[in-house]
């Protein structure tokens, strides 16, 4: 009995390897560019090489020695950290509102939010400049971090909406039946229990706009060139791996708040 036991899972086991095989392929398809960039960004050469015949951290130092570098860092930090509240802050009651209430134009609303994502990025680009310029918001702070909070919010709802729909409405009526108010019901139940779904929005939200490029290049200016765009110039005439230096540490702050933010907010496990 133990060695048709034993003889099962090996075949199991078997039967797995292929597809696990097949998945860590897929995952270091996907992770090759990044690592690639890494690796460059610690070459000794002037020009991208990899691989590098020789290590130095010297195009680390030209980032963070680079004025203009670490202002549009400064920058594009504060623009995200402004989308993502303002992306919650609508997101969070809007989503709520189209998943527990059925009001005239609920559905309209529904396709309103969603629709920065159906629309090149080029053609909204545009359509804000024309915007921002007619009521003389053009390259401004205020028109950058509406213009992210734009393509931001998709995201925040989607994703709020659906914890909420992960959510009975159950629990909400039996604190409201025992006395609760709907205020107080809304920020001791519901709240903590969408917490998941608010969280990853906060971070899709974040995200989105550190790393936005093509509406950014219609709407920044000298005073709100975010770190992207200031990449994406220097590009333009220079070659230096300081380019790789930047992308790495990029990478590098996605990993050190996506991670941690996700093992404990979003039931990620070593598992």
């Amino acid at each position: 009995m133990m060695a048709m036991e034993e003889k099962v899972s090996m075949i199991a086991v078997s039967k797995k390897m292929p597809l696990t095989l097949l998945n860590i392929l897929l995952f270091l398809y996907l992770l090759a560019p990044l690592i690639v960039v890494v690796w460059i960004s610690f070459g000794k050469a002037a020009y991208p090489q990899f691989p590098p015949e020789a290590y130095s951290l010297k195009w680390y130092a030209n980032f963070f020695q680079n004025e203009q570098f670490i202002q549009s860092l400064i920058t594009s930090v504060q623009v995200a950290v402004w989308t993502t509240g303002f992306a919650l802050v609508i997101g969070v009651p809007l989503s709520v509102a189209l998943v527990h209430h059925k009001f005239p134009g609920s559905h309209f609303l529904n396709i309103l939010s969603m629709s920065p994502i159906l629309f090149p990025a080029v053609i909204i680009g545009i359509a804000l400049m024309i915007f921002f310029g007619r009521i003389h918001l053009s390259h401004s702070f205020a028109s950058l971090v509406f213009a992210h909070v734009v393509m931001a919010l998709p995201f925040a709802v989607r994703l709020v909406s659906t914890s909420l729909y992960g959510v009975g409405r159950s629990i909400e009526e039996a604190s409201l039946n025992l006395g609760a108010s709907r205020l107080k019901t809304f920020f001791f139940i519901t709240l903590p229990l969408i917490k998941p779904g608010i969280v990853a929005g906060g971070i899709f939200s974040f995200f989105i706009s550190f790393d936005e490029v093509t509406i950014t290049l219609f709407l920044a200016g000298p005073r709100t060139t975010t770190l992207p765009i200031r990449l994406y110039t220097f590009i333009e005439y220079s070659s230096e791996p300081t380019i790789a230096a930047a992308s790495a540490f990029m990478i590098l702050v996605a990993l050190c708040i996506g991670v941690p933010v996700g093992w404990k907010f979003l039931g990620i496990t070593k598992r």
